[in-house]
Parts: C-alpha cells; structure tokens; sequence
C-alpha cells in the first residue's frame, strides 16, 4: 500500500509517523516533506501547491491514497483534481475548502446556519473600515480574508492598532490578494479550544480536544504565530461544551453547508472561544490544526486508516477512534526572530537525546537535510510531543526534551498549558 502525504510541516511529519505506524504498514511518500518525513519513507521534490506535479506523479504512481496536510492546495482544487482521476484523497474539495479559504464565506456560513460566532462586517475600502471601528470600539479583531499562512489575524487592543492593521491590509498590500478584503470582528471573551472532527459528509466524529498557544511569548504576549504549542484533553471543554460543539458547530455548518450544495468530506478545524460553558467559533481550517494534531494525535490509540478510509466511503463511526488515556503536550522550538524575519540553514544537535525521552516524538516542521545533517529550514522547527500519566508528567518530559536540542537562537514559550495547571491547582514548575 502506497500513502502520499503532501505538505512539509510538522502536521504532516505527524500525519506521515502515524501512517507508517498503521497495522497495514503502507510504504510512505511526502511531498516535498522534511528531514523528518525522510526517516519515514520517500520525499518527492513537488511543492505542496504544484497541484499538476502532484496530479502527474499520482497518475504514473498511483498511490493508494493521498493525505492533503496545508490549506493551499485544498483550497486550490487539489482533492477535486485528484478524484477526477480516480485517485483516493482525504481533504475537502475547493467548494468545502472555501470555509477556511474566506473568512466572508465562513462568517455567511455561521451566519445563516445559526453557528454561535461573533459579530463581524466586511470591507474593502480602508475609510469605511477605520470608521467601522471607532464605531465598534477596541478590542476588536481585524482579519485578512484570504489564506495569510497564519499571519493574517490582528487582535487590536486600541482602535489605533485596528487602523493600523486595516491601512497595512488594504492599502500596504501586507498579505497580497488575501489581504484585498478584511474581516473585523468584535472581540469574544472567555478561553481558547480547539476540536478537530472527521467527516464524511454525513457522519462527524470529533477527536480529541486541545488547547493551542498562538502567541509568541509566555503569558500570551506578543504578536500571533502559527503555534507556540499545545497540550490534550484540554478540561475547558467539557461535556456540556462538546455537545454543543457537535450539535452547535459542526451539525449547523454541514446542515448550511449541504443547503448550499457543498459535500464536506475530510477533517474540519473548529478554532473556539469558550465562556461559562457556551463555545463560539473563532475560525474554521479544513484540514488539520497544527500543532495541535501533535498533540491529539499522539493520543489515538490504534490505527488511524480505518477512519481516513471511513471518510472517504462515506461510512464513518465513533467506532473507528479511540484515544489513550495519558495527557499529551506538544511544546514548539522556533527560529529566533519568528514570527518576523528569521535565518535558516542553522544545524540541530541533540536530536537522538530527546527522542530517546520515554514516550516522546520530535515532530520536525521546519527542517531540511543539508551535507547529513538536519538544518533550520522555517520559522517553526520542531514540535518537541510527550505523553505523559498526567499533564505535568507529560510537561515534564516534553521539556527534558526540548532543553537536551540546540540550534542558534532557538526560542520557545516555558509555560505551555499554563491555564490547565493553574485550573488543577498547581505551580508552573518542570523542575
């Protein structure tokens, strides 16, 4: 059995780990992959956006299935292409993609769904948009339309910042065409969850929660990244949020969406903001989160083809998950500088140390090979993952882990899950 993983983060070295780890032992290929997808199999040369390469490569190979990991091709029609010639993918098609490929789109989805979600007006023009504002009030949330790699969201305390956000969108072309339309929102309070679900169309099976850390520095401060780190179960969802999240969330957005003609077939990304038991979305993704796939799907216990097959025949159940009990944490080393400018090509030393730590994985995202040696190769280079008995024995391994690697300037945030230990009571202490 052939698997093509396409993508080169670390959603994809994890997608990759759990695939080869599958019973039915299929022989891996990722595209274009990084050093850690190379201990796994075979990476191909193709960009992840080089939807013909890809197409061509899978007519001449025909793999068995291909797994898309990054939003770009998904949203570029790359599942359409692939099943017009009767290659198997697990992603969502362009029209269902679209939930994360616009904001507008997914905010008019929400919207006439009935999905709880915050108040939110579109604009093109940066006057009518800076006057919305100081209407609105401060804080409020300014975010680039299209896809931005993550970096198209402002989280604006003054209305200074949100016309500076705006201006630097529309007017300064900060995120190109993405950036050509903004999205403001009004600001949700409450605490920060993430649930992934499988769909087929029909069925949502939902994984296991987490909670993800999007700013640079520790206390959330600073500006946003892709992900600083992320640690499951998350307690803030609990049985009464996860009920409203199926029926809420996912139930309304497919009902909506099948309204609209759209079929969503893959995995659905529900970012929330949770307040006294009551989930709001905050954004849709259309495939796997990051880092927060690290860390649920350290946590699944047994095979994962089963449910990936169940996506795609349409024939999905609850019983093709399950999850171990242990708590997982995922803590992630960046490149100095990120999310701003940041140097590549720094070699990495320890590698072999930290995963020799019981019961954990390092999970590469931004690395390469270069001479036999495995280099920087992104802003976000590795998601160091533990499980553990419970989230202090997996926080403790985890930064055992991260503090036996080395690179120029690595950085990373020493109080991942901090808002968990402090609901269990505890001190924030790895010592």
């Amino acid at each position: 059995m052939k698997i093509l993983v396409v993508g080169n983060g670390g959603r994809e070295h994890t997608l990759a780990w759990k695939l080869a780890n599958d019973s039915a032992k299929p022989e891996i290929f990722c595209t274009p992959g990084n050093a850690g997808t190379a201990e796994l199999g075979t990476n191909l040369s193709f960009d992840a956006t080089d939807l013909e390469g890809i197409k061509s490569w899978c007519v001449e190979n025909k793999p068995d299935l291909v797994v898309v990991g990054p939003e770009a091709p998904l949203c570029a029609g790359l599942t359409d292409l692939l099943e017009a010639e009767g290659i198997r993918v697990f992603g969502p098609c362009k029209a269902a993609a679209e939930l994360e490929g616009s904001k507008q789109f997914a905010k008019e989805v929400m919207k006439a769904g009935g999905v709880p979600t915050s108040a939110y007006e579109t604009f093109t023009h940066s006057d009518e948009a800076c006057a919305y504002v100081r209407e609105r009030g401060a804080p409020i949330v300014i975010k680039a339309d299209g896809l931005a790699a993550g970096k198209g969201v402002t989280v604006a305390e003054t209305v200074e910042q949100a016309e500076a956000a705006i201006r630097d969108a529309l007017e300064g072309n900060a995120f190109g065409d993405a950036g050509s339309r903004v999205v403001i929102e009004d600001f949700l309070m409450g605490e920060e969850a993430s649930i992934l679900a499988l769909i087929d169309g029909e069925h949502v099976v939902m994984l296991a929660s987490s909670q993800d850390h999007k700013r640079i520095f520790e206390k959330d401060q600073g500006p946003n990244t892709g992900g600083m780190g992320a640690y499951s179960p998350a307690s803030i969802v609990n049985d009464t949020v996860w009920q409203k999240v199926k029926d809420e969330v996912y139930g309304r957005t497919l009902a909506e969406l099948k309204k609209r003609g759209i079929t969503y077939k893959g995995v659905l990304y529900a970012g929330l903001m949770i307040q006294d038991d009551q989930p709001s979305v905050v954004e849709f993704n259309c495939r796997f989160g990051d880092p927060e796939t690290q860390a649920a799907l350290s946590r699944w216990d047994g095979d994962m083809l089963p449910a990936i097959n169940g996506v795609i025949d349409g024939n999905l159940s609850e019983e093709m998950v399950a999850w171990k009990d242990e708590h997982s944490v995922c803590v992630v080393m960046v490149a100095g500088g990120y999310p701003g400018s940041y140097a590549k090509g720094d070699v990495i030393e320890n590698l072999d140390v930290a995963n020799a730590v019981s019961d954990t994985v390092v999970f590469h995202a931004g690395t390469a090979l270069k001479d036999d040696q495995v280099v920087t190769a992104g802003g976000r280079v590795l998601g160091i993952t533990s499980l553990g008995k419970d989230l202090p024995d997996a926080l403790s391994k985890a930064y055992i882990a991260v503090e036996s690697i080395s690179f120029k300037d690595a950085f990373y945030r020493n109080d991942i899950a901090h808002r968990e230990m402090k609901r269990l009571g505890l001190d924030f202490n790895q010592e």
